[in-house]
């Protein structure tokens, strides 16, 4: 039976900060000449607990065997007592963390841009110019997706259309329709909406991070603009928007028309829309280019989930960093695939990467409450609901 979730178990140093005239009359730590052999135990206790710097053994919704953890704990401390060699100062704490797969599901039944995408061009009634040949393409990915058949092929990446999509939105409109699909079902799941995907034991990750002086970036294929809204209220406490990374749409001002930005002086009356193009995949190589032209220090700790980290992944165990993969073999709480993932936990070994079993290390992922159901096609709708990673492969896997 799994367990609901892990527990936060301190060892707590004792101040002795009352102390602290008597200690400089008697020395440091030590007890009264005429003190009690019970006052002497109990000083010499205090000062002993005093010492031990303040380690969590565990983080919840991970199991408590789980090895993983056990690595991540240790490294931490490793990186944040004073006394180790290995010791990082904070502003040296930096860890990045790719999306879909990594900190959010992307099997519903495929990445959460994707979906949108998807509900956009085929079933959001309000769009009322989808290209017709993207509109053919996207007909044949959901139906491929929702039957498990191969996906097809298109010239077109899936960013691009994205992109396409959503051309002559203001930044705050496309913001909005985000924000109201997240509200939406997610396909494949009872008890969760789109925005409801994150990976508990992955967000619990997150917080233990930052309680302990990480910066934590975010560096996904998602388009940085999506990535941000969706997790507003959710990781921006830990990772607000600036250190959002992304894949990167064009931008334009609704006074442009055909000038080149470089060419063109922002107005009073201007909105900043979504020009219509996908100018940077955040993918691969370019996930590496981002953290060297956007962070500017090498991260300590990457996490990820695909080949697609791999390049990131490498560039940081090349500077003496811990790298991170997720293996989806949970096929009971969530779409997994056990033999793709042993081949992926064979590829990770050899570069040295460790991994995160979803099914033996996690307690939950979605939470307790969420049921893995079954996938079928969405109803058509006026408009998305109003609300109260990684795309990996560009032919299809738009803008972790």
């Amino acid at each position: 039976m799994r367990k609901t979730g892990g527990k936060w178990i301190k060892t707590a140093a004792l101040g002795l900060a009352a102390c602290l005239a008597w200690m400089s009359t008697v020395g440091a730590g030590a007890p009264a000449a005429d003190a009690s052999p019970a006052e002497k135990t109990e000083t010499a206790a205090e000062a002993s607990t005093a010492e031990t710097p303040s380690v969590e053994t565990a983080i919840p919704y991970w199991e408590d065997d789980s090895a993983a953890m056990a690595s991540i704990i240790e490294y931490v401390v490793s990186v944040t007592d004073e006394n180790s060699p290995d010791y990082k100062e904070p502003k040296a704490r930096i860890a990045v963390f790719d999306v879909d797969g990594t900190l959010f599901g992307e099997l519903f039944p495929t990445y959460v841009d994707t979906c949108m995408m998807m509900y956009r061009i085929l079933h959001d009634d309000t769009y009322e110019e989808p290209d017709p040949e993207d509109k053919e393409y996207v007909e044949a990915l959901e139906k491929a997706l929702l039957s498990g058949e191969p996906e097809p092929d298109y010239d077109k990446s899936g960013g691009q259309i994205i992109a396409e999509a959503f051309k002559g939105l203001t930044i705050d409109e496309y913001r909005q329709y985000v924000r109201a699909f997240m509200a939406e079902p997610a396909a494949g799941f009872d008890g969760m909406c789109y925005g409801d995907g994150f990976y508990k034991p992955m967000t619990a990750l997150v917080q233990y991070l930052a309680a302990h002086d990480f910066q934590i970036y975010i560096c996904s294929g998602g388009e940085r603009t999506f990535l941000r809204e969706l997790t507003e209220g959710t990781l921006d406490d830990w990772i607000p928007p600036q250190q959002v990374i992304g894949t990167t749409f064009s931008l334009t001002a609704t006074g442009q028309g055909d000038k080149a930005g470089r060419s063109y002086t922002y107005t009073a009356d201007d909105e900043v829309l979504i020009e219509g193009n996908m100018s940077f995949k955040n993918q691969k190589m370019n996930k590496v280019a981002s953290i060297v032209q956007e962070i500017g220090v090498t991260p300590i700790l990457a996490f990820g989930n695909s080949s697609g980290d791999f390049a990131m992944a490498q560039y940081i165990v090349q500077h003496g960093g811990k790298a991170y993969m997720l293996l989806c073999d949970d096929t009971e709480r969530d779409y997994g695939n056990t033999e793709k993932a042993a081949e992926f936990a064979q590829e990770c070994a050899e570069l040295g990467f460790e991994t995160v079993s979803m099914k033996n290390e996690f307690t939950t992922i979605y939470g307790e409450n969420v049921q893995k159901t079954s996938f079928s096609a969405p109803e058509p709708a006026k408009e998305p609901t109003q609300a109260p990673e990684d795309p990996e492969e560009e032919a299809l896997k738009p803008a972790a």
